[in-house]
C-alpha cells in the first residue's frame, strides 16, 4: 500500500474490491517493483463498481476531512518518471469530514466509463488505469491507496483489408516481388503471403521475415524511438532460382503483441512492421519493411 503520512505505521488499512472480481477475467500486469500481479480486465463503456473498506487500527479513531475515490487513466513516460498525464479522471465522494472508529465500507460505482485506450506497458511508456482512494487529513497529510485494473478493447473484423504488394530490387542483380494477403491482422492471426524471385544474380544464403515493434514517445527533439524485433521466421535456406516462389505462413499467437497505438494523447505511438531480410554469401543484408496494423479481435468459439 502507498501511504503518504507522517507516522511510520499507517493508522488504517484500505481495501478496494470490485463487485464482480471473482467472475471477471484476470490479466497480468507488472508493478513498479518489477513483480507481476493479476488484475481484473474491463472494456470501454463498462460500469466499474465495488466497495472501499477502511479499517482503523483497533482502539484508535481516524479523523479525516473526507474520503473520495477516483478512476484515473494515466500515461507515464519513463524519461519523465513520476509525472502522470491523466486522460480520464472521474471522482466520487464517499464520506464527509468526520471520524471512523471501526471498519467502515463504502460502495462506489462509475457507470459506462469511456476508456478509449488499452492498458500498455512498454519500453519507455506505460498507460494504466487505477482506482485511487484518498482519505484527507489535516496537518499530517492524506492517506492514499491505489488499485490497478486493466482495459482491453476489441475491434470488429475490418470491412476493408487490402493486400500488400511490394518489390525489392538491386539493378541488374536482384528483383523480388512479395505479397501479403492483407494489411490488418488481429493478435492471433496468421500472416499468409508469397515471395517471387524474378531476377537472381547474387548468391543469397538465407531469407527471413521479422516482426518489429516501434515505440515512439515524446515529441520534437525529445522524441525517443525504440525498435524491438519480436519474431524471426526463416523463410528459406539456400540460393533461390529465377521463377521460384516461396510461401509465407507465420502464426502470430506465440508472440507478445499489442494493438497498434497511433499518437495516443499526443504522448506515444506503437507501430508494427513486417521486415523481409535477405543475406548473401558475403553476409550483406538486404531488407524491405512494410507497416501493418494490429488489432484485438473479440474472441468467439468461431474465431481463431
Amino acid at each position: 500500500m502507498n501511504y503518504i503520512i507522517g507516522a511510520f505505521k499507517p493508522p488504517c488499512d484500505i481495501f478496494v474490491t470490485f463487485s464482480d472480481e471473482r467472475t471477471r477475467k484476470q490479466m497480468q500486469i507488472k508493478k513498479d517493483n518489477g513483480k507481476t500481479v493479476m488484475v481484473p480486465a474491463f472494456q470501454s463503456l463498462e460500469t466499474i463498481a465495488g466497495e472501499v473498506s477502511i479499517a482503523p487500527v483497533p482502539g484508535k479513531r481516524l479523523e479525516h476531512t473526507g474520503v473520495k475515490i477516483e478512476l484515473l487513466g494515466q500515461i507515464e513516460l519513463y524519461f519523465d518518471r513520476g509525472n502522470f498525464y491523466d486522460f480520464t479522471s472521474l471522482v466520487r465522494e464517499l464520506d464527509v469530514p468526520g471520524e471512523i472508529y471501526e471498519r467502515k465500507t463504502y460502495p462506489f460505482e462509475f457507470a459506462t466509463v469511456e476508456m478509449p485506450y488499452e492498458s500498455y506497458n512498454g519500453t519507455n511508456v506505460r498507460l494504466r488505469y487505477i482506482l485511487k482512494v484518498t482519505i484527507g487529513r489535516n496537518y499530517v497529510g492524506s492517506i492514499v491507496e491505489s488499485r490497478d485494473f486493466c482495459v482491453r478493447n476489441y475491434s470488429p473484423v475490418p470491412t476493408i483489408n487490402n493486400s500488400i504488394k511490394m518489390e525489392v530490387g538491386i539493378e541488374d542483380c536482384l528483383h523480388i516481388e512479395f505479397e501479403y494477403s492483407k494489411s490488418k491482422y488481429h493478435l492471433k492471426d496468421v500472416i499468409i503471403g508469397k515471395i517471387y524471385f524474378l531476377l537472381v544474380r547474387i548468391k543469397i544464403k538465407n531469407m527471413e521475415l521479422e516482426i518489429r515493434r516501434r515505440e515512439s514517445t515524446g515529441s520534437g527533439p525529445n522524441t525517443y524511438v525504440e525498435t524491438e524485433t519480436l519474431a524471426k521466421f526463416e523463410l528459406m535456406d539456400g540460393a533461390p532460382v529465377r521463377g521460384e516462389s516461396i510461401p509465407v505462413r507465420l502464426f502470430l499467437t506465440p508472440y507478445e503483441l499489442t494493438p497498434t497505438y497511433r499518437n495516443i494523447n499526443n504522448k506515444f505511438s506503437v507501430k508494427y512492421y513486417l521486415n523481409l531480410v535477405l543475406v548473401d554469401e558475403e553476409d550483406r543484408r538486404y531488407f524491405k519493411q512494410q507497416e501493418i496494423t494490429m488489432y484485438r479481435l473479440l474472441e468467439t468459439p468461431q474465431s481463431s
